[in-house]
């Protein structure tokens, strides 16, 4: 063992004399040693993963201005309830791996935008679209998945009305220099129903209904926001891993 070593070391400090090609300690890594963790089965989460709803309590939820989130929760669902607006997570949130499940109202009402439509909203600025867009016409940037009025979906994935549906997000948060100027912008990836559908795009600014508004400097820890745009649409099993 001990000639062994001082082999190693005379490798080490003669770098120059013998190739990495020939050499693999060279090119090994042993540290940081990645956190063990427990993956999730089915649908149940990662076991490093925060729980934001697991169709029991509203716990973590409240309206925009610090009230009680008014949407019903029944039979492990939470649903829009028309005029009583957003909901966020009491704590903010930057970097994650969001996953959450959605479904439309199986009774087809309105059409376009007006179609099972909600959105999920990254650091309440940030938003993808929710929408029943199956057999359903909208401009594209509008349509589900879309990182609204910015990026079409790379496909539409959509099942029909009535379906349980699951977004996969990787979201990086944009960074800001001191001055307030961005320094980097937000990153998105999405799969949808399992499909890719946004891939490592750049976030133009905070989603708009009309213009392109630009990044104004904010705090990295963010609240998650659902959208209440009166259609009744549901959500369940909610969770995410800060990254």
């Amino acid at each position: 063992m001990k000639n062994l070593n001082l082999f190693f070391a005379f490798i080490l400090v003669s770098g120059s004399v013998f190739s990495q090609e020939w050499v693999p300690v060279l090119t090994e890594q042993w540290e940081p040693v990645p956190k063990i963790i427990t993956p999730g089965n089915g649908s149940a989460p990662p076991s490093d993963a925060i729980v934001l709803f697991d169709g029991s309590s509203m716990d973590q939820w409240e309206n925009p201005d610090g009230g009680p989130a008014g949407w019903e929760v029944k039979d492990g669902i939470i649903t829009v309830v028309k005029g009583n607006g957003e909901i966020q997570t009491k704590k903010g949130f930057g970097d994650v791996q969001l996953h959450i499940e959605w479904r439309t109202p199986a009774e087809v009402v309105g059409e376009g935008q007006g179609r099972g439509n909600s959105g999920v909203f990254l650091q309440q600025r940030y938003e993808v679209q929710v929408l029943d867009n199956y057999e359903n016409i909208t401009y594209p940037n509008g349509q589900a998945g879309s990182v609204y009025k910015q990026h079409i979906p790379l496909v539409n994935a959509c099942l029909p009305p009535g379906e349980w549906q699951t977004y996969d997000i990787i979201y990086t948060a944009p960074r800001f220099n001191e001055n307030g100027t961005l320094f980097s912008p937000a990153k998105l990836t999405v799969l949808h129903n399992g499909v890719l559908i946004q891939n490592h795009i750049s976030i133009k600014g905070p989603s708009e209904y009309i213009g392109q508004p630009p990044y104004e400097a904010h705090d990295i820890k963010q609240s998650l926001m659902l959208q209440e745009h009166s259609n009744p649409v549901s959500y369940r099993n909610i969770w995410l891993r800060e990254l």
